[in-house]
């Protein structure tokens, strides 16, 4: 390994660790990496293809998320807010920057409209990553906020098939709108029938091998099809990425995929950051400090103003308001995307110079976005601002219940545990590795799902957390595999009490060790069922019968441990 990767990874750290400690994204650390280490600073690493090709990677991942989170369900359940707020948002900040860019540039009508509508979208990956840094996710403001960058990235399709017409190429908008129309419904009606008869087939096939590495190469494989069919259309890899996405949201693998796919997404996504921060042109942008300076500033002002507005008419509360447009108010990485595409591509919409300057001004603000968010929380804890709230979350409004117990397995019995919860209307829900365990157990009305329960990220997003979370029962017939789910519950929520199924007396000592509350060792109790019967039908009193038992469970059936010991 060379020093200079030695150092990169040195400076990442120390950026990542600083940034963290002051309360502030991880998306910065990336991009100022990506500048000390570039070719104008440390020059440590130079721009070249290979870079470019892993920050691709990363928009390739962060699209395939975005698919992932749209379904149709979702998208009907959200389409006020999303076709309502987004797209007011949107028009609202185009609106606005439209006549101040055209009175301020040379531009033609037209490509002013598209660098309106660009600086109108702001950073998905990063604001994205705010809320769930600031646990502002699943709160009434950051269902709004992810509600408009949905509507932002269903825009970024027509966006991108409407280039042509933005750089003067075509000024047939009628012809370019039947293209998009037909285009999007080939599209839809692709993703339901290579679902439905290639991609559904194939998953249950590949869960039933139990392999992790198998299944995530078909979700990558699954991703690279779908890229690779849309640049052969002439479309953005992007695109394919994104529709792979939203295939994959329709299957009862959904969370499964997510939680495997998360790391990777992660990782490229952060090295898309970094290539961004080396791409920056610093003495260029040196020499027209002055432009950048005022762009970045009247960038945010006019963008928090505007989706400010929107949000106090539709009657969100003034605070909510204020952290919405906070949150929103930088470019974002489809701004940068279609730069890059108009250069490549030779699309002279505006002059190449003020490319640069725009791209300076888009991670400009992507940087100033968590730097700004700090502040306002600092001005709030010194009660500058709105006294602090606690952030509604969305369960409290929506009509699903959250789960108070998690099953983790769905044999018989999870299923026993389940129909009981639900004869008594305990929300629960269980988890499960079986396709045909889960398919059935819907079929008949069960709340199951399919899920790995030794991967906290499946844990979390089906509702395991402190103080919300009252029991979890590990079900799972595999020793090893339940003890992995029980540590994996403990490092999410430490206190939860667990209730486990043993096969035999070994594993439930194992198991009571690694801190489960009850682990029930079946082949005691089923003998214990069966002695039950057999005294009661020679006439020992009930009484007696509980009291000979209680004595035999006491101590973690002590009194037994030699005869199980010598089997």
């Amino acid at each position: 390994m060379s020093l200079s990767v030695l150092i990169f990874f040195a400076i990442l750290f120390g950026l990542v660790f600083m940034l963290r400690a002051a309360r502030i994204g991880t998306v910065v650390a990336f991009l100022f990496a990506g500048v000390l280490s570039g070719p104008f600073v440390l020059n440590l690493f130079q721009l070249t293809d290979t870079w470019t090709f892993l920050g691709d990677l990363g928009i390739i991942f962060l699209w395939f998320n975005i698919g992932l989170q749209i379904n149709m369900k979702r998208l009907w359940q959200m389409k006020r807010t999303i076709f309502g707020f987004g797209a007011a948002q949107v028009m609202m900040v185009a609106v606005m920057l439209f006549p101040i860019l055209h009175t301020i540039t040379s531009w033609t009508i037209m490509g002013t409209i598209m660098v309106a509508l660009l600086l109108a979208m702001s950073s998905t990956s990063e604001d994205l990553q705010l809320l769930a840094d600031r646990d502002e996710l699943n709160t009434n403001m950051g269902h709004q906020t992810f509600s408009i960058l949905l509507f932002q990235d269903l825009l970024s399709i027509p966006l991108l098939a409407m280039l042509p017409v933005f750089a003067g190429r075509s000024f047939n908008l009628g012809a370019t709108a039947i293209d998009i129309l037909v285009l999007s419904i080939g599209l839809v009606l692709g993703v339901v029938i290579v679902g439905r008869f290639i991609l559904n087939p194939l998953l249950r096939l590949v869960s039933k091998l139990k392999s992790k590495e198998a299944f995530l190469l078909v979700i990558m494989l699954t991703i690279a099809v779908w890229a690779v069919a849309m640049g052969a259309l002439g479309l953005p890899a992007g695109l394919g990425a994104f529709l792979a996405g939203m295939l994959m949201s329709e299957t009862i693998y959904r969370h499964q995929i997510s939680a495997e796919i998360n790391p990777y997404s992660m990782l490229f996504l952060a090295l898309f950051f970094v290539s961004l921060g080396m791409g920056l042109n610093l003495p260029f942008l040196v020499d027209k400090w002055y432009w950048i300076v005022i762009g970045l500033g009247g960038l945010i002002a006019v963008k928090f103003l505007a989706i400010f507005i929107v949000a106090r008419v539709r009657g969100v509360p003034d605070y909510d308001a204020t952290k919405i447009a906070l949150i929103l108010a930088q470019g974002g990485e489809f701004g940068l995307l279609m730069l890059q595409t108009m250069k490549q591509g030779g699309i002279n919409a505006i002059p190449s110079s003020h490319e640069e300057i725009l791209a300076a001004i888009i991670i400009l603000s992507i940087i100033m976005t968590p730097l700004l968010l700090a502040f306002y929380d600092w001005l709030q804890r010194r009660g500058k601002l709105f006294p602090q709230r606690h952030p509604r979350k969305i369960t409290e409004m929506q009509s699903d219940i959250p789960p108070q117990v998690i099953i983790c397995g769905f044999g018989r019995v999870g299923q026993i545990v389940a129909k009981m919860l639900a004869a008594q209307k305990i929300p629960y829900i269980a988890i499960d590795l079986s396709v045909n365990a889960v398919m059935l157990g819907r079929e008949s009305g069960y709340n199951v799902v399919y899920g790995n329960s030794t991967n906290a990220d499946v844990l979390r997003t089906f509702g395991l957390a402190p103080r919300h979370t009252r029991a979890v029962v590990v079900a799972l017939d595999n020793a090893t595999t339940a003890r992995e789910t029980v540590l994996t519950v403990k490092s999410i929520a430490p206190r939860v009490k667990i209730f486990a199924r043993a096969r035999n007396l070994a594993d439930s000592k194992l198991l009571l060790k690694e801190g489960v509350a009850e682990a029930l060792p079946e082949t005691m109790e089923s003998s214990f069922s069966l002695g039950y019967g057999l005294l009661e039908h020679l006439g020992v009193s009930d009484a007696k019968i509980d009291a000979l038992l209680t004595d035999m469970r006491a101590n973690n059936y002590e009194k037994l441990n030699t005869i199980s010991e010598a089997r």
